[in-house]
């Protein structure tokens, strides 16, 4: 059985959430990330693989969660970040 548990990142602008279960660590996020505040995580993915983890710089643009193969990857903007 797999387990959805997600590892949720607070983060000034919205929520940053990665499924390790689904990640297969194929690193995509990492290379579309504009600010590069990707890195590989401690936390293992699908295949025994690092799942990835955000740093505090990040902006929540969504492009990792948009390019993830496996949608791994969730974002949520605040709505206030939205409007800026």
């Amino acid at each position: 059985m797999v387990s959805f548990i997600e590892h949720r990142m607070e983060l000034g602008k919205g929520v940053w959430v990665i499924f390790p279960s689904l990640c297969k660590g194929c690193g995509m996020c990492l290379e579309k990330c504009p600010k590069q505040c990707l890195s590989w995580s401690e936390r293992l993915g699908v295949y025994g693989t690092p799942s990835v983890e955000v740093g505090d710089e990040c902006t929540v643009c969504g492009l990792c969660a948009l390019f993830c193969p496996d949608c791994a990857i969730r974002t949520v903007r605040n709505k206030d970040a939205a409007e800026a």
